[in-house]
């Protein structure tokens, strides 16, 4: 099952997606209510999913958004030397976590929130993001994937002269307000394949990012099981499981992101988000 996140007559719905029909079937309570265990209710109008705009499935967070770092092996390597006094090693045994805002999170067609003066370096990062649904502390490995309520596509957007200007350290130079795509819909755990999904990021429709989840340093699971190692993880966490490389700090010439691109990040089973990057005194305006 596909949820999304509608507002309809003034009121926010969730609705169940068919791709084919290419409908939108509403429900009588929204996707946060479902994910923490609350009844979906019966399916009521079905509507053409282009008589709607989706909005960002969540919109009631627990905490910051949960993030995992190099995760993919390529983007690691292709990193290195790039991080200006802050690399590793070697690829780490366990798995990096940082936390992101919530207020960063944006519906999947929706203006990412571009200033320049902020920052010169805005990169792209497509992700798998995943949604808990079921309360746990400490989960054997073997057990986390019963804890996944779905799946959903997110571009953890960065501004990388952010990262380095306050210690190396992830926050700040991820938290800023609308800057994260989440979407377009959660493919709930038992309608997703996870074996191989293909992970995409264009810019302009230049493919940057393309790599399979295959290639995931560590699993859905293994993160889930050692970031709840002794830190409950509850019912409508959001947990953004790495991004692969081709991002555009460790590009030669370097890309970053501008006024007007547009910006696609696509996840093969879970949707597409289409979102252009847009001065944030363009948004005040509009």
């Amino acid at each position: 099952m596909k949820l999304a996140s509608v507002t309809v007559d003034g009121v926010r719905r969730a609705g169940v997606v068919d791709e084919a029909e290419q409908s939108i079937a509403l429900l009588p309570t929204t996707v946060d209510d479902i994910v923490r265990g609350g009844p979906a209710g019966e399916r009521g109008d079905v509507l053409p999913l282009s008589s709607v705009r989706l909005e960002s499935p969540l919109h009631r967070f627990n905490r910051d958004v949960l993030c995992t770092g190099w995760n993919y092996v390529d983007h690691f390597e292709e990193s290195k030397g790039r991080r200006e006094g802050q690399d590793p090693v070697a690829l780490p045994e366990h798995p990096t976590f940082f936390t992101k805002g919530p207020d960063t999170v944006i519906g999947p067609y929706d203006d990412i929130a571009y200033d320049p003066d902020i920052s010169q370096k805005w990169d792209y990062e497509a992700e798998i993001a995943l949604v808990i649904g079921l309360d746990g502390r400490s989960i054997p490995e073997e057990k986390a994937l019963d804890h996944v309520f779905g799946f959903l596509v997110a571009n953890d957007v960065s501004q990388r002269d952010l990262q380095r200007a306050h210690g190396g350290q992830w926050l700040k130079g991820k938290s800023l307000d609308a800057t994260m795509p989440l979407g377009p819909w959660i493919t709930t755990a038992d309608s997703a394949d996870l074996t191989e999904m293909q992970v995409q990021c264009e810019v302009n429709g230049v493919l940057l990012q393309n790599a399979s989840s295959a290639q995931m340093a560590f699993s859905f699971a293994r993160i889930i099981a050692e970031l709840s190692h002794g830190m409950t993880l509850r019912a409508g966490d959001v947990i953004l499981t790495g991004t692969p490389s081709g991002i555009g700090n460790a590009r030669e010439p370097q890309i970053f992101l501008r006024d007007g691109d547009v910006v696609v990040t696509r996840v093969s089973g879970l949707g597409e988000l289409r979102n252009t990057v847009t001065l944030t005194d363009k948004l005040t305006r509009s």
